[in-house]
């Protein structure tokens, strides 16, 4: 089912009355937010893949609802998340890339030869943002988190912005210690040598589950599961990697991995086999979860939404995945670094096995979540997002064509440009700060932004810049500046040579991993069997 409301953006409220959970003997639903780290919108079998496999979160689908035309908040991991726990757009509450990237005259011991210097911003979540784990506790939830935090010091920890247990979140934006057994994380006690770190946090995750519901089932649970996968270093165990690379071979390894797309290789196909056994990893322990779930009998009183915090990596970093056919991934400005899978499921409130095409965002979890809660909504605080309920139910109101902003005024590691983005409709305007130059997409007709329609759209191209510029002044959105000592011919220098290296080593990394006797190491990262 393709439902073609069009959301309100009036006042990011929730657009219906309360629904009825509030009545006397109606009990609130619990809640568990699974998000994966660098996951790409098509990393999910039943999001398009044919190589990853990932059948307890295809699972959820099949009991729920897919948006398939679902975005991140920033093409980065802190500010996204920070936008899932407030409701709000990175522009607004501050954090604009990942906390402790360098700004400012700093960015330039980065050496990048860049034409701009990127703005400071927040290096720790707000403690004056109302989060949702905050609102929940006022509702008289139970609130409970494990895994990645990257919000801040700690002057900013999950249990200071509302979380009464924290397993493994801290600073850290990368699990320190790898997939395996000792983590050398602060907040996570080692397991035995060699235990994975995803199937960790399911089973923390689990136990808290199965020890609520027997000591405290009266009150409503938050669980946010916050992976660390499946952002680098990219590990498998060896029996994982021998199955995915197997599996490459039968559907054909293409001689060649990468293209170069304006600033650095981009890799073309879904074949590496140790980001599909990290993939498939997460994916085991999703379905602890959803046994414990099931085991508690609660499986049908609890709100599951399954995301990621943004487009999958392409390039930079590990080079782990293809986004194809959009266009770029993480850290990038376009919809492979925005888009990403989202799955929402409540039986039987939602219909099994649905789809939606209305494009939602990471900011309208917060006010989702108090609607099916029902719990009064605070629309100053979750600002950016609205609910999603009114599209899964197939109600109407008033039809006010939603616009949808990002700002990201960074370079990334991943080849992304400091730029602002507009959706409107199925038209789509990236800004960029460098040169003020913009690019007008159609995504109805080119999902792969493959052609610029400037030249044949001048009034659409008016009409979405002055509409970007307007916001970016009322969110009070901050700016790169050129860099006094940038030299053009340094840059050149410098580009051609990263893209000329990364290419050829990326190159290489692809080819070792396919093939046959290849290995990481003499212990394949400390790992014991799956």
């Amino acid at each position: 089912m393709h439902n073609k409301v069009i959301f309100s953006i009036l006042s990011g409220a929730t657009l219906l009355p309360l629904s009825s959970y509030g009545a006397p003997g109606k009990k609130q639903p619990n809640v568990l937010i699974i998000l994966a780290d660098d996951l790409g919108w098509k990393d999910l079998h039943c999001t398009g893949s044919s190589y990853y496999e990932t059948p307890n979160i295809d699972s959820i689908a099949r009991k729920g609802a897919i948006f398939t035309n679902a975005y991140a908040a920033c093409q980065v991991s802190s500010p996204s998340r920070a936008s899932i726990l407030t409701g709000k757009t990175p522009a607004r509450h501050g954090i604009t890339t990942w906390i402790g990237e360098a700004s400012g005259e700093e960015w330039r011991k980065m050496n990048r030869r860049t034409k701009m210097l990127p703005p400071d911003y927040n290096w720790r979540l707000s403690t004056d943002e109302l989060t949702l784990p905050e609102k929940l506790k006022e509702a008289n939830y139970t609130t409970f988190m494990a895994g990645k935090w990257h919000l801040g010091d700690e002057q900013s920890t999950p249990e200071i912005h509302g979380f009464d247990i924290n397993i493994g979140g801290w600073d850290s934006g990368s699990p320190h210690g790898g997939y395996f057994s000792p983590y050398s994380n602060p907040k996570l006690t080692d397991g035995p040598a060699g235990e994975n770190l995803s199937m960790r946090l399911a089973k923390e995750t689990s136990a808290f589950i199965k020890n609520h519901t027997e000591t405290e089932s009266e009150k409503p649970f938050f669980a946010y599961l916050s992976f660390y996968a499946v952002h680098s270093p990219i590990q498998t165990t060896k029996e994982r990697w021998s199955y995915f690379r197997d599996k490459a071979e039968r559907m054909g390894i293409s001689e060649d991995g990468f293209i170069i797309d304006r600033t650095l290789p981009v890799r073309q196909h879904q074949d590496n086999p140790v980001y599909a056994g990290l993939i498939r990893q997460m994916d085991d322990a999703v379905g602890v979860v959803l046994q414990q779930l099931k085991y508690s009998g609660i499986d049908d009183n609890t709100i599951i939404i399954f995301t990621s915090d943004n487009g999958g990596v392409s390039s930079g970093d590990n080079y782990s995945t293809s986004n194809l056919p959009l266009r770029g991934g993480k850290g990038r400005q376009w919809e492979g670094g925005l888009r990403v899978p989202f799955i929402i499921r409540y039986s039987p409130e939602i219909t099994a096995g649905t789809s939606f095409n209305d494009p939602v965002t990471g900011m309208d979890i917060y006010p989702t979540i108090l609607d099916y809660a029902g719990i009064k909504p605070v629309p100053k605080q979750h600002v950016d997002g609205i609910s999603i309920r009114p599209v899964i139910e197939n109600k109407q109101w008033e039809k006010v064509e939603r616009e949808l902003y990002w700002h990201f005024p960074h370079y990334a590691n991943q080849g992304g440009e400091p730029s602002s983005v507009i959706r409107k409709g199925d038209w789509k305007l990236i800004y960029y700060h460098e040169d003020e130059r913009s690019e007008l997409y159609n995504l109805q007709l080119d999902e792969s932004e493959n052609e610029f329609l400037n030249a044949h759209f001048p009034q659409k191209v008016k009409e979405l810049k002055n509409n970007l510029l307007t916001w970016m002044k009322k969110v009070n959105a901050k700016l790169p500046v050129a860099d006094s000592l940038y030299d053009p011919r340094k840059e050149t220098v410098y580009r051609k040579q990263q893209q000329e290296q990364t290419m050829k080593r990326q190159s290489e990394i692809r080819k070792e991993q396919l093939s046959a006797d290849w290995q990481p190491n003499d212990t394949w990262w400390g790992s014991i069997t799956d």
